[in-house]
């Protein structure tokens, strides 16, 4: 392949693009963004050029398989341009992916997550509002000294036996499903907990969101500070609290008005930030009953700074706080659907990278799901991630090939294909939780591999 020119580098964003269904002209056409040569850096790599790499990364985590299946799409790739074709060993596509700067694959999430929220249709907003929900959850990798010094495992597990972990909280547009911001930390430590996690993703939201969240992240202080910068919060209540409908302001049956006081100062705040907040906080805080026979939950309290029940009623508040369950869901995709609840890589650095190349590309599939969702007329979260993200695999190939009508019949039928698949709509659905087909596993590890492997060439 011939060295690096603008040209080139042009046409090898064209083909990054065209993979991702992106075409020109579109709502959502240019999710990667034109500066996406510049974010990744400079390269004189005639073969794996930073866009190359990208793309090889972002098949890999798509599609699953190891270094050696990523060269071997590319090969396959080049043979139809009848390219020169590089040697099939990894060692270049693993040096390439070491090359990848860690901001760059950072800052594209954060674009293309924004962009899919700009973007969005006016009918899939809340009151003509964007919702934003923040989720936790942990993520595990290999059991290496250096993930393990950077990234401990938790306290319970033996040395030797349990893997490092990351705890990551992500911040969702509600109406694409698309990531906005992620943080993560170590498991365990001083401030590794969800909130401070929290206060490092709040930055993308703006004046007249609506952050959506379940009890852990309702404080007063989280709270507070939002509402000094007009960004409205819908909580489930925090068990230390009492509820008594008999106090505060009555608006409705099980809906009322009150005022929080301000606790005193928390260690990781400072003088000047606890003084700057105000001395009590007016909160609405409404019951919502759960009908639905076999729910685990018959009610639970929402806390909101929405405090006109014109502006939202009570049962709109339950129902939107209903639709936080979307961010599990979107967590399910990454981490049961694309495989992003164990990470492959062996060194912190690429642990990182690695994290932010599952988010961008499940921002990517998301931006195929908002132009189906746009062209079929219906709402991105009523679409199937999965078969999304398998119909993307499957058409990612004939999309960079053929001439320009092809291509365009090649998306018609895409679209049309990701539309198809639709999640069904179970209200009140009731499973139990349990599986029928019984599976036959291996003994539980219950001591380091190296000892036990020892004790078995003793009795050898």
């Amino acid at each position: 392949m011939a060295q690096s020119t603008p040209a080139r580098i042009a046409q090898q964003l064209h083909h990054l693009r065209t993979s991702f269904a992106q075409k020109p002209g579109l709502p959502f056409a240019d999710l990667l963004p034109n500066e996406t040569p510049e974010l990744l850096g400079p390269s004189s790599e005639p073969v794996y050029t930073p866009l190359v790499t990208l793309g090889m990364f972002l098949s890999q985590v798509l599609e699953g398989g190891s270094c050696q299946a990523a060269v071997a799409r590319l090969l396959a790739h080049l043979s139809t341009t009848k390219e020169r074709t590089p040697s099939a060993n990894t060692g270049g596509y693993c040096k390439a992916r070491q090359r990848l700067p860690e901001d760059g694959l950072h800052s594209l999430t954060r674009r293309t997550g924004a962009t899919l929220s700009e973007r969005a249709d006016p009918s899939w907003l809340w009151k003509g509002r964007p919702v934003r929900v923040a989720d936790g959850t942990t993520i595990t990798m290999p059991d290496t000294p250096e993930n393990q010094k950077e990234y401990p495992q938790p306290d319970g597990q033996k040395p030797g036996l349990g893997f490092p972990m990351i705890r990551l909280v992500v911040l969702f547009c509600l109406a694409t499903g698309s990531v906005l911001e992620g943080a993560l930390c170590p498991y365990r430590g001083k401030g590794t907990g969800e909130i401070s996690l929290l206060r490092r993703v709040w930055d993308e939201l703006d004046p007249g969101d609506v952050l959506l969240g379940d009890r852990i992240y309702c404080s007063y202080f989280e709270m507070a500070m939002l509402d000094q910068r007009g960004i409205a919060v819908v909580l489930h209540k925090h068990q230390s609290r009492r509820t008594d409908f008999r106090k505060g302001t009555r608006l409705g049956r099980h809906d009322h008005r009150i005022v929080w006081q301000k606790p005193a100062q928390p260690d990781w705040m400072s003088e000047e930030e606890y003084e700057a907040l105000p001395g009590t906080l007016e909160v609405r805080e409404v019951r919502v009953l759960v009908k639905c026979p076999g729910f685990r939950v018959q009610r639970y309290e929402v806390i909101t700074t929405l405090l006109d029940p014109k502006q939202a009623t009570a049962l709109e508040l339950g129902e939107l706080y209903r639709q936080r369950w979307q961010a599990e869901l979107n967590l399910r995709s990454l981490k049961s659907i694309m495989g992003m609840d164990h990470l492959s890589c062996k060194s912190p650095e690429m642990v990182r990278k690695e994290l932010w190349t599952y988010l961008l590309a499940y921002n990517l599939v998301r931006g195929v799901m908002a132009q189906s969702a746009s062209v079929a007329s219906v709402t991105p979260n009523s679409l199937s991630f999965t078969s999304a993200m398998r119909t993307l695999s499957s058409f990612a190939e004939v999309l960079s090939v053929g001439s320009e009508v092809e291509r365009e019949d090649s998306l018609n039928r895409l679209w049309r294909a990701v539309a198809t698949h639709r999640v069904g709509n179970r209200p009140g659905r009731v499973e139990p939780r349990a599986v029928k087909k019984r599976k036959k596993s291996y003994p539980t590890l219950n001591e380091p591999r190296k000892l036990a492997r020892q004790r078995l060439l003793r009795k050898k």
